[in-house]
Formats: structure tokens, C-alpha cells, sequence
């Protein structure tokens, strides 16, 4: 899908036309340019890359440099692929926010906040076993059995546990589009996406 890389600014609100309060994301989205054109012959797909963020020479490797020298633009931060644009693009197009302009929902693809190291309760929406009585007391949030130990004496791989929480790829569907303003490249988006401010997300039609 097409679509571009952003960075997550933060939270605010909007009134509707009918006087309600909606809590919105706002993301700066692009300016991206175009440092790679993938072809069927080539390839084996079509697809664009894009970049995001310029960064100073001497945070790139030497293989990253000859491909942005290559495409004719500086080093970038962060890169990605969008496959189905429309329209003819050449190495350094510039693709900016009025892409979306005019699409009413968007998926925005974002990693999650790291939570560390979380029990089932928190990380499973357990309920606890038992009741604190009778020297329960230090079992209210425990998991509970993880198996039988006869057979077939192990724990089966995906049992709930607790572990790490969080910091991991997550894709939110259908967001409403609320505003686009190209003179600032901002996007105003219904609800929440994944990570914390100053994130790098996607946004895809």
C-alpha cells in the first residue's frame, strides 16, 4: 500500500462539527524522498523505498553512502518500502503529506512502549487463583498450572507466562483522518497509534 514515514508528535483534541470532544494523534509525515525504485525485471516487485530524517555523513556506512549517492540525496535516517503508487516517481522526488490528502481512514504501523518484565496479570489480563486466606497471601497473582509434570512432563511452547512486555511492532487499522495540513506536514488522526512521542511510525492508505 502507499503510504509514508513519520514521527509521532503527541496527543491533543478536536470539536467535532456536532460539539464532541475527539482525542486525536498528531504526526509530522514526510517530507520523504524517494532513494530507491524496486522493478518487476530488476526485482521481482514494484515498489519505492523512501527515507526519512536526514542524518550527518559520518553516522552512515559506506555501502548506505554510494546507494544515497546513487539516488542523488542525502543520507537518511530511516528507510522503508510502499508498494501500488500511482504516478511516475525518479530517484530524489520529494513525497509529502498531501499524499494522504483526501483518504478518509489510514493504518498506522508503530512499535509499542516497552513495559520490561511483566507477570501474567498485567501482561494476560489473568485474575489471580485462589483467595487470601487460609496462607494465601502471596499467591493472588501467580498463573496458576503451567502443565502436567507425569505427562508429558513439559511446559508447551505459547503457554502464558510472564516475560517481556511491550517494545514490539504494532499495526492499528481504519484510523479516521481528521485534518491534513500541508504547510506543515502535519496529519491529525482519530485515537491512539503505538509508542511514545517522537516515535518513527508508518502510515499507509
Amino acid at each position: 500500500m502507499p503510504g509514508l514515514l513519520g514521527k509521532k508528535i503527541g496527543m491533543t483534541s478536536v470539536f467535532s462539527a456536532d460539539g464532541k470532544n475527539i482525542p486525536c494523534t498528531v504526526i509530522e509525515a514526510g517530507p520523504c524522498v524517494v532513494t530507491q525504485i524496486k522493478t518487476v525485471e530488476k526485482d521481482g516487485y514494484s515498489a519505492l523505498q523512501l527515507g526519512f530524517q536526514e542524518k550527518k555523513d559520518k553516522h552512515t556506512t559506506k555501502p548506505e553512502a554510494g546507494a544515497f549517492k546513487k539516488a542523488g540525496v542525502k543520507p537518511q535516517r530511516h528507510l522503508a518500502e510502499f508498494k501500488d503508487f500511482d504516478g511516475e516517481y525518479k530517484l530524489g522526488d520529494t513525497i509529502n503529506v498531501d499524499l494522504l490528502d483526501g483518504t478518509d481512514f489510514v493504518d498506522v504501523i508503530g512499535t509499542s512502549k516497552g513495559k520490561g518484565f511483566q507477570g501474567v496479570v498485567k501482561r494476560h489480563g489473568f485474575g489471580g487463583v485462589g483467595q487470601a486466606t487460609h496462607g494465601q497471601d502471596d499467591r493472588l497473582r501467580a498463573p496458576g498450572s503451567v502443565g502436567a509434570c507425569s505427562y508429558p512432563a513439559k511446559v508447551f511452547k505459547g503457554m502464558r507466562m510472564g516475560g517481556q512486555m511491550g517494545n514490539e511492532r504494532v499495526t492499528v487499522q481504519n484510523l479516521q483522518v481528521i485534518k491534513v495540513l500541508p504547510e506543515n506536514n502535519l496529519l491529525v488522526i482519530k485515537g491512539s497509534i503505538p509508542g511514545s512521542k517522537g516515535s518513527i511510525v508508518i502510515i499507509e492508505k
